[in-house]
């Protein structure tokens, strides 16, 4: 249903070239790109393909006339110029990689209101403030309430967590993501870039963005109003439904994700999170704050702390340890406003932080 008002223009990858070419077959693509652009050069891809030699390439593309939306789910920063560039050229982006509004937020909402581009959240929980806070007056709104499902040590006693091992972490119970969104989602370090990613996104400060555990993932996320009233959205934990919600908006249209079943017994359950076994919730709010650059200290703190995890350098409680030191040391950066600044402190970070 979706296929017959959507066509894929174009697609990129990492390192999955095999795939990326049956892909690119199969939807009858117009151009693919390949990790830096290095790759991919020496593929067969069909006849009409054109394979992309570098981002700026690939940010040219994006910008073109041949297409009306970018979907970004990359993961970390690398899509952080083709997201710029759609929306400077008035594109819709649809947005699932937070990394990039934590790196740089307010450059990329300006970007926005600058080009005329639209940023839409592919985050169940944006998507869900999004759906809650349209038509909404924002002078209404008292809260955001993201929902988080706690992760797989949610129930694990502070006191063993040093005994967290790396292939314990990557084998999430529930959902099959890369190493790291599922290292980030063991130590809520992913909820915590999804509090910074909400104040970019709806414009709201700091000490109105609220976590709520709630494992059952059902509710996806909350907005609280001024008369205390709660809209919440829910749905079976299925991506396909922000993801067509985006594509398609402001339209509904039927889709693939199933239907809820309240014949069954459904049981939800909300609780605080404990900001004393997952620090990385406090350290959010401490980045937004402070201002300035130091959602790029964030973002490339945790980047290096979760490798250094990863190769079994650190143990599981120094990654929110890591990242809380480097936010300290780093601290000058929160009068760094420029766009050039952030990545630049960015880079210097992911250069400098493994060898210190």
């Amino acid at each position: 249903m979706l296929g017959a008002s959507c066509r894929v223009v174009g697609i990129s990858c990492g390192n999955q070239v095999g795939k990326l070419r049956d892909l690119a077959c199969e939807f009858g693509v117009e151009w693919v790109m390949c990790g830096d652009g290095s790759r991919g050069h020496d593929v067969a891809w069909g006849s009409g393909i054109r394979c992309l030699r570098c981002e700026e390439e690939l940010v040219e593309a994006v910008s073109g006339d041949g297409i009306d939306v970018l979907v970004c789910a990359v993961s970390g920063t690398s899509g952080f110029r083709p997201v710029i560039g759609a929306l400077r050229a008035g594109k819709r982006v649809a947005l699932a990689s937070k990394e990039i509004l934590v790196l740089a937020g307010e450059a990329v909402m300006s970007a926005a209101r600058g080009g005329g581009g639209e940023l839409l959240p592919v985050d169940s929980e944006h998507c869900a403030l999004f759906q809650c806070l349209d038509g909404q007056r924002p002078e209404d709104v008292s809260r955001l309430i993201l929902t988080a499902s706690g992760g797989p040590f949610r129930n694990r006693p502070k006191s063993e967590f040093s005994s967290i091992t790396a292939a314990e972490t990557l084998a999430h119970p529930v959902w099959r993501m890369g190493a790291k969104i599922t290292v980030d989602s063991a130590t809520m370090m992913n909820k915590a870039l999804e509090v910074i990613e909400a104040k970019w996104l709806f414009g709201v400060a700091e000490d109105q963005i609220d976590v709520v555990v709630h494992p059952q993932a059902i509710v996806h996320s909350m907005v609280e109003f001024k008369d205390n009233g709660l809209l919440a959205q829910l749905a079976c934990p299925d991506m396909r439904l922000p993801i067509q919600y985006c594509l398609t908006y402001p339209k509904r249209i039927p889709g693939l994700c199933p239907k809820m079943d309240f014949s069954k017994l459904l049981k939800l359950t909300f609780e605080a999170p404990d900001t004393d076994k997952f620090p990385a919730l406090r350290l959010a709010h401490e980045v937004l704050r402070k201002g300035g650059a130091m959602g790029a200290v964030f973002n490339a703190a945790d980047q290096v702390a979760v490798d250094q995890f990863l190769k079994g350098k650190i143990t599981f409680p120094e990654i929110s340890g890591l990242v809380e030191a480097t936010l300290e040391r780093y601290s000058h950066y929160k009068d760094e406003h420029s766009l050039e600044g952030a990545l630049q402190v960015h880079q210097e970070i992911l250069e400098t932080l493994p060898q210190a």
